[in-house]
């Protein structure tokens, strides 16, 4: 979503000025091609606006539910909160970028800088997170470590304070670079200032989203790993398996919702750097094209987890009814309530329960 943009930055060589033209970021194609043509940009605002009031509501209602009982949540559910708070401020983030992709950017240079700090730090924070949910999974499945200092809840707390605020230590610069400018008729909150550091820290924040994804994502699929090999050894497969099933399905939607964009956005930055040579114009536009698609998935991922989460914990949906009937959706969840009173748990539910009990 956002607009193509053309540097120019002074060299000093020699004791004279000379100049070159440079263009980066996200989207950004070089000045020989002209993107605008691309209609899929302008179905972005309504599927921002829809994961904005997806995201929400959901996450919305996810952390209502944990927060009521914050003082008793257990360790996944800690990181859970956390990556919902996460989630929430990304999603925070939209009505901006709905608004700058229909009229350009009309907040000013301090909104400016604060989307761009809050959407980095979500980006960075959401991974280790989940990466954090996979080590606890590892260390209560393979190691059998039901109670030790690292997983106590404070520990837990202070954990994720640490990750928030690294994260946002890697996220500053982005607010530093950031600023306000009307380039060819349009106002854009873009890299403007700063000439050569804006540029070397727009290739910086490359290489440390792509570390920050791939990083976490090699420790939850070494983790998750040795949990499967783990549940298949063990008489008690099935009830462990019940247990970790929220976790697992959590990280795989990360996996599958992030991986094409990192991907994509690492092709691009190669072609950026002439790592891999441009052949035509229509490629690079096909390009920009696949970036905007997984973009678009990538951040629906913010509206996904709470339905997950509620699809696959008992607990929470238990916990959701009884909280939409304390506020006046009596109609709504009677029946929800009628059948949990007329009905079992299934198998997997009761896993779920009973390996939680154990392992936590």
């Amino acid at each position: 979503m956002a607009v193509a943009h053309t540097a120019v930055f002074e060299l000093y060589t020699d004791g004279e000025n000379s100049t070159f033209e440079y263009n980066y970021g996200n989207d950004m194609a070089p000045s020989v091609c002209d993107d605008e043509g691309i209609s899929l940009r302008t179905f972005q605002p309504v599927l921002y606006s829809l994961i904005f009031l997806l995201g929400v509501s959901g996450n919305g209602l996810m952390t209502t539910v944990l927060l009521r009982r914050r003082h008793h949540l257990r360790i996944t559910e800690i990181y859970l909160l956390h990556l919902a708070l996460a989630d929430l401020l990304l999603l925070f983030t939209f009505p901006f970028d709905v608004v700058n992709a229909a009229a350009g950017w009309l907040f000013g240079e301090f909104l400016c800088k604060l989307t761009g700090l809050v959407q980095n730090l979500n980006l960075h924070c959401g991974s280790f997170l989940l990466a954090c949910i996979g080590f606890d999974r590892y260390l209560a499945v393979v190691h059998a470590i039901p109670r030790m200092q690292s997983r106590c809840p404070k520990t837990v707390h202070r954990t994720c304070i640490a990750l928030w605020l690294v994260c946002l230590g890697l996220s500053v610069p982005n607010a530093v670079f950031l600023s306000v400018k009307e380039v060819g008729g349009q106002v854009s909150c873009f890299y403007h200032d700063y000439g050569i550091h804006a540029n070397n820290w727009v290739l910086t924040n490359t290489v440390l989203n792509h570390v920050c994804f791939f990083i976490p994502l090699a420790v939850m699929s070494y983790c998750y790993a040795a949990v499967v090999v783990t549940l298949c050894r063990s008489q008690k497969s099935q009830a462990k398996q019940g247990a970790i099933r929220l976790s697992l399905l959590v990280t795989l939607v990360f996996f599958f919702c992030w991986l094409p964009y990192n991907v994509t956005i690492l092709i691009k930055t190669m072609v950026d750097l002439s790592v891999i040579s441009q052949q035509a114009c229509e490629h690079y536009i096909l390009l920009l094209s696949v970036l905007d698609v997984t973009k678009s998935i990538g951040l629906s991922h913010c509206c996904l987890n709470p339905f997950l989460y509620a699809f696959v914990g008992v607990r929470f949906r238990q916990e959701l009814i009884h909280l939409l009937c304390e506020e006046g959706c009596s109609n709504v969840c009677s029946p929800f309530l009628r059948a949990q009173g007329h009905s079992r748990p299934s198998i997997s539910d009761r896993a779920t329960t009973t390996s939680t009990m154990r392992i936590q």
